[in-house]
């Protein structure tokens, strides 16, 4: 896909404004994680159905990590906090990582 860029006029000069960089978000695989947290997880902040959930957690299951989804820097980090914030709450070593795509 081609980015779009656009221009804004600032006075008598042209700014070009580029896309913001993007940032998977990205779940890791621990032993002690309920996957029925990390299901909850993807439904409540990543908005996946709850087949779109299930799949997610089984790659990350299977494969040790997944990227659950792509967004600007301040979004991903935010949803990365969110998660990791919960799942301490409920006392499970869950990660979450945020990396540039």
């Amino acid at each position: 896909m081609e980015t779009e860029k656009q221009y804004v006029s600032k006075g008598s000069h042209k700014v070009k404004l580029s896309p913001p960089s993007l940032y998977n978000v990205i779940m890791l695989n621990d032993d002690f994680t309920p996957m029925d947290f990390v299901v909850w997880a993807l439904e409540t902040y990543f908005d996946k159905t709850k087949d779109e959930a299930t799949a997610l957690m089984l790659e990350v299951h299977h494969g040790k990590k997944s990227v659950v989804g792509t967004y600007s820097y301040d979004i991903a980090i935010t949803k990365c906090y969110k998660v990791i914030a919960e799942a301490r709450k409920k006392g499970y070593p869950f990660k979450v990582v945020v990396d540039k795509k």
